[in-house]
């Protein structure tokens, strides 16, 4: 039998472990809303905050490390083995890690879109024109010069130039409609800049038409858990949930496909890969630019407020790079144009 003074000692480690636990819990929740927070913003990587937070690694291999196991042993949780080894596997694939991460990504996303959507409807010029100094000066930030000197690098800057240059032109015109497979379609596509340092989910969703639409859903999602909260059914409700799930299901199913293919291509061919996603960056600054046309009377006052929004874009750009110069993306010089 335990004496009471070992029990008073037992009593106090597991206070300890429980405190500690709860302390992660609220750390990687605030991680994640970091992190979703930079996600909302056109040219910020949300895999960039990841590396500078210190939890890149621990995120890759969590989303890496899920598998069809949980599936199988989900049949089994009906008995007590059963739910043991289901219990095992999730914390193995560290999925309660992955869930409150996601959590405060959400949390963040959803905050800060009521911002951006009313922002942008109160002032689209300047908005527009601030998203093209960030991902200008992101380009700048990422460019390399050795790019210059090989062949295959500069046919991979100006394919993604090109390409960056008409699917915005596309978008800029309105030829992507705001539809559920649209939607799926740019999740899939946008889930790379969450899991790839330097690449801009939100970047890719403004390069397809579809940032504005998605900000607004998530703006009105927000109202209608307040108008529900009173007590009311509100109207669109369903309509909104089924873009969001619809996202939700888009960013799964790239992270499985569109994510992993950019990130073999990136240990494989991480110079031509880099090329052309920067020369992807330069070519959808046409889209803003059809934005701010217009929206913006090129007269001298509101074309002094459209540039120093610009200015302001890229200066916070350049301000974040000088204080994470020295983080490392992935091989020593991966990114440095070497194949």
């Amino acid at each position: 039998m335990p004496t009471q003074d070992e029990e008073g000692v037992g009593g106090q480690g597991r206070l300890l472990s429980y405190l500690r636990g709860r302390r992660e819990t609220v750390a990687v929740y605030l991680k994640g809303f970091a992190m979703g927070s930079a996600a909302t913003v056109p040219g910020v990587s949300g895999g960039t905050i990841a590396l500078i937070l210190g939890i890149y690694d621990r995120f890759i291999r969590a989303l890496t490390g899920i598998d069809g196991r949980l599936a199988g042993l989900a049949t089994g949780i009906h008995r007590t083995e059963g739910r043991e080894q289901f219990r095992a596997a999730v914390h193995e694939q560290d999925l309660p890690f992955l869930f409150v991460l996601f959590a405060g990504v959400g949390t963040a996303v959803l905050t800060l879109a009521r911002v951006i959507s009313a922002a942008l409807a109160a002032a689209p010029g300047p908005m527009f024109s601030f998203f093209g100094g960030l991902i200008a000066a992101s380009a700048f930030v990422l460019f390399d010069r050795r790019w210059l000197t090989r062949l295959r690098h500069g046919v991979a800057a100006v394919a993604g130039f090109s390409i960056a240059f008409l699917v915005a032109g596309a978008s800029g015109v309105g030829l992507f409609p705001e539809t559920l497979p649209v939607v799926f379609f740019a999740a899939a596509i946008a889930i790379s800049g969450m899991v790839l340092p330097g690449l801009s989910g939100s970047f890719l969703l403004l390069l397809l038409g579809q940032y504005e639409y998605l900000t607004d859903v998530a703006s009105r999602v927000i109202d209608h858990a307040a108008t529900l909260a009173s007590g009311t059914v509100p109207s669109g409700l369903t309509a909104d949930l089924t873009v969001i799930a619809t996202f939700g299901f888009g960013a799964i199913a790239g992270f499985f496909t569109t994510a992993h293919a950019v990130s073999a291509a990136l240990e494989r061919y991480p110079g031509v890969t880099f090329a052309f996603l920067v020369s992807l960056m330069l070519g959808a600054l046409n889209y803003p630019v059809i934005r701010i046309s217009e929206e913006t009377d090129l007269s001298a006052a509101p074309l002094a407020v459209v540039v120093l929004a610009a200015l302001a874009g890229a200066v916070l750009v350049l301000v974040f790079d000088r204080y994470t110069k020295d983080l490392e993306y992935g091989e020593s010089d991966a990114f440095a144009g070497e194949r």
